[in-house]
């Protein structure tokens, strides 16, 4: 277990190190992270609209801080490009983010098209029972992405990675608000990057 948990924490400052220096991205992980934890609760009450939760406030908040606010450019901080940090990142790097997102957006349009999916999910006839139908959807494609990257890490990386990695990704709410709670204030504050001494060329 002592393994397990340095292990763990290596992750969480490999995470924070390479893909968090903007206050921006800092407070949207922050937002998200409280969305997230909202979601958790309401899966034991609503597990569709957990799920509408969890996508449409907690991963567009969190994925909107990584494309368009995080420095993309050469990391001085840590003397690393962004492609070595793309090749090391051990869960969805911003390609296979562009592609799970991608199958996001699609989610709705298919179900509109064919109401039930096929036979996989409910089908709908009216906007309440649509959500209803997108949101498990959701949620299926939530599960499903974890669980593949989990896998594919046994793979890739060992079964101890895997396991770390999904345990990371599940308690990363939670450890989001305590690591990025005072990030909008300091952003209020004129504090654009964690580092005022960072320069990325983007």
């Amino acid at each position: 277990m002592k393994d397990f948990f340095e292990a763990l924490r290596i992750q969480r400052w490999d995470d924070h190190r390479y893909y968090h220096h903007c206050r921006i991205n800092q407070s949207l992980h922050f937002l998200s992270a409280m969305a997230f934890v909202v979601a958790y609760a309401m899966l034991f009450i609503q597990p569709a609209w957990a799920a509408l939760i969890a996508w449409m406030v907690s991963m567009t908040s969190r994925q909107a801080g990584h494309f368009f606010f995080e420095p993309l450019g050469y990391d001085h901080v840590n003397q690393a490009t962004q492609e070595f940090k793309e090749d090391i990142k051990v869960g969805y790097n911003l390609r296979r983010k562009v592609v799970l997102l991608s199958v996001w957006a699609l989610l709705p349009l298919a179900i509109f098209m064919n109401p039930g999916l096929f036979g996989l999910l409910p089908e709908h006839d009216s906007l309440a029972g649509f959500l209803d139908a997108v949101g498990y959807a959701w949620l299926f494609l939530g599960i499903t992405a974890l669980l593949f990257r989990t896998v594919h890490l046994f793979f890739l990386q060992g079964v101890q990675t895997g396991l770390v990695w999904m345990t990371k990704i599940l308690t990363d709410p939670f450890h989001d608000i305590y690591l990025y709670h005072k990030a909008p204030l300091q952003l209020l504050r004129g504090q654009r990057f964690a580092d005022q001494d960072l320069h990325v060329s983007s």
